[in-house]
């Protein structure tokens, strides 16, 4: 599964201007608003949320909120992501990888995550 999203930073700098002491805390946890260097770093953060809601098919929703999506860097500053224990059984995730990037003027996200589930599309085996 797939997921993709893109966010305007111009937008997303006016967003956290407009709710400067809880923009972060809206969509990440302490050790996440950490990783936030500028708001580049921060865009990249929610595009990255978005689009491992939309790989799992469900988008920021009920059944998988900011809360349940975990974003790290390793020792090489690369992305990648954990899910709560809920979210990992119930879509039986057996793998996943992420990657961002920030240029002009947008912050872009890709997440691939594996499942044991079977593929929805029945054109796809």
């Amino acid at each position: 599964m797939i997921g993709i999203d893109i966010v305007s930073l111009p937008r997303f700098e006016k967003f956290l201007e407009k709710f400067p002491d809880k923009a972060l805390q809206r969509f990440l946890n302490p050790d996440e608003i950490s990783l936030v260097k500028t708001p580049q770093n921060a865009a990249g953060l929610f595009a990255a949320k978005e689009a491992i809601s939309k790989a799992l098919g469900t988008g920021i929703s009920k059944e998988c909120s900011f809360k349940d999506i975990v974003i790290h860097k390793d020792a090489k500053n690369a992305p990648y992501f954990t899910l709560t224990k809920h979210i990992i059984e119930k879509y039986t995730i057996t793998d996943c990888a992420l990657s961002i990037t920030h240029d002009g003027g947008f912050a872009i996200a890709v997440a691939h995550i594996e499942s044991k589930q079977k593929n929805k599309n029945p054109l796809c085996h």
